[in-house]
C-alpha cells in the first residue's frame, strides 16, 4: 500500500512539474531580444514620422575587458506611429525589440510644438516603457542627438542616460523630467509639464553668462567656456502648456524652477563682490528648510509670496579679504539676497506672463481658496496663472570656509 501511494506521489510530483515549466518553452532568451535604450522621434517629409531606434549590443562582450566601451547601434524607420515603427524593425533586425530598457525618449523641437500627446499616450499604454524613462526635447533632430550621446567616462551607454539626470541633484542646470511625471502633470489642473532640453556641443559651447551674474553686468571679465566633443549636452528645461512647448528655460531658470520645487541639494551661484565691484564670489548654497510658498487671491489676480532661506559658504578666496569680519559677510548676505530675489523673480514672471504655464504647481494653494472643486473649474487656474504677481524674499547666512581664525 506504501510502495502504491509512493508511486501516486511521485506521478503527481512529475505532473506538477510539467505544468509549472510548461511556459518556459516559450521563454524570451538574450538572443532573440534587441534591446532599445534610447527612441528618437522626428519628422518626415511623407507626412509621417521618423523612428531612430538606439540599440546596446549586449551579446558581445568586449575581448579586452570592461575598459572597452559597450557599442550601440542606431537605425531608422519612418512610420505613421511607434507600433508601427517597432513591426517594421522586428523585421528588418530579425529580433524581437524590447523596451524595457529604454532610458530616453527624445522629441524633436518641431514635433513638440504642435503637440506631443499621441506620442506620449503611445508610450505610456506599453507596458514595456517604464516610467521612469526621461524625456528630451532636442533642438537639434532627434536622430542626431541620438548618434551624438556617446559616453566620456562611463563604459555603458545605459550607465551614461542614467548620471545625465541625476546630475541634476548637485548642479541644477537640468531636471530629472521622466515620462511618469509628464503624464500625470499633463493630466493635472493645477500645473504643466517639463522636459529635459537637449542638443549638441560644439567643440566649444559658451558657458552662458547668466549662470553666474545678472545680465545688465559686465561679462568681459567673467567669460567661461566649455572645450570638448562630447556630442549630446542637456542643460535648461523645455516648457509646456498642457502637451504643446511654448519655451525653454536656461540653466539659471532651471536651477530657480527647481528651488521653488524643493528638488535641489545645492548648488553654486556667482555673484558681484560688494567689498569690490570688479571681482566676483563663488558661493555654495544649501536650503536651510523648504521654500515656503503662500497665496491670496486679490481683485480676482492670484499673488504669490516665496520665501527661501540658504546657509552658503565662500569658495573663492583673497589674500587681502576680511571675510571673518561680521560686516563683511552681512554684505555678502545682502548682495546674495538680493542676486537670488532678482533671478527668482525674473525666472517666476517669465513662466507667467510670457509661457502661461505653472510648471511648478502652485495651482495647488489656490485650490484652499475656492469652497468647492466647481468653483475652482470655473476660476480656469491654467488661464489665470498669466495674472499673477510674485513677492520673493530671500534670506541667506553667508559662512567662510577660511579655517583659520584671526589673531
Amino acid at each position: 500500500m506504501k510502495v502504491l501511494f509512493k508511486k501516486y506521489l511521485v506521478i503527481i510530483l512529475i505532473l506538477l512539474f510539467l505544468v509549472a515549466f510548461s511556459s518556459s518553452y516559450n521563454a524570451n532568451y538574450i538572443t532573440k531580444l534587441a534591446y532599445v535604450v534610447a527612441i528618437g522621434i522626428d519628422t518626415s517629409d511623407k507626412n509621417t514620422y521618423s523612428f531612430s531606434f538606439q540599440f546596446t549590443n549586449a551579446t558581445s562582450p568586449s575581448e579586452s575587458g570592461n575598459a572597452e566601451k559597450s557599442p550601440s547601434i542606431v537605425n531608422t524607420v519612418e512610420a505613421s506611429s511607434l507600433s508601427t515603427a517597432i513591426n517594421l524593425m522586428n523585421t528588418y533586425i530579425g529580433k524581437r525589440i524590447n523596451l524595457s530598457h529604454c532610458k530616453v525618449i527624445v522629441i524633436s523641437e518641431d514635433i513638440a510644438v504642435n503637440g506631443i500627446t499621441n506620442q506620449i499616450y503611445t508610450l505610456m499604454n506599453d507596458t514595456q516603457v517604464r516610467p521612469s524613462t526621461n524625456i528630451v526635447v532636442s533642438k537639434c533632430t532627434a536622430k542626431s542627438y541620438v548618434e551624438n550621446s556617446k559616453p566620456i567616462l562611463e563604459n555603458l551607454i545605459t550607465k551614461y542616460y542614467d548620471v545625465i539626470a541625476s546630475s541634476s541633484k548637485f548642479t541644477g542646470y537640468t531636471s530629472n523630467a521622466t515620462l511618469g511625471n509628464f503624464i500625470n502633470t499633463l493630466e493635472c489642473s493645477t500645473c504643466n509639464p517639463v522636459a529635459i532640453l537637449g542638443g549638441l556641443n560644439s567643440e566649444k559651447v559658451e558657458n552662458t553668462s547668466d549662470l553666474n551674474h545678472n545680465e545688465e553686468d559686465s561679462t568681459e571679465s567673467n567669460e567661461s567656456t566649455i572645450s570638448g566633443k562630447r556630442g549630446s549636452e542637456n542643460i535648461g528645461l523645455a516648457v509646456f502648456k498642457n502637451d504643446k512647448l511654448v519655451g525653454e528655460l536656461n540653466a539659471i531658470e532651471c536651477l530657480s524652477y527647481l528651488n521653488m520645487n524643493n528638488e535641489v541639494e545645492g548648488f553654486f551661484i556667482t555673484i558681484p563682490d560688494p567689498e569690490n565691484n570688479d571681482e566676483y564670489l563663488d558661493l555654495y548654497l544649501s536650503p536651510t528648510k523648504p521654500v515656503s510658498v503662500t497665496l491670496d487671491i486679490i481683485n480676482d489676480a492670484p499673488f504669490i509670496k516665496v520665501d527661501a532661506n540658504y546657509t552658503a559658504r565662500i569658495y573663492s578666496m583673497k589674500p587681502d579679504a576680511k571675510y571673518l569680519k561680521n560686516e563683511v559677510l552681512k554684505n555678502i548676505s545682502n548682495s546674495c539676497n538680493s542676486f537670488l530675489e532678482s533671478t527668482f523673480s525674473n525666472y517666476l514672471y517669465k513662466t507667467s506672463k510670457d509661457f502661461k504655464s505653472d510648471i511648478n504647481g502652485f495651482g495647488k494653494y489656490a485650490l484652499s481658496k475656492f469652497w468647492t472643486t466647481n468653483e475652482f473649474d470655473k476660476y480656469n487656474w491654467n488661464d489665470n496663472y498669466e495674472n499673477c504677481f510674485f513677492d520673493v524674499q530671500v534670506n541667506t547666512n553667508v559662512e567662510s570656509s577660511i579655517l583659520l581664525t584671526e589673531t
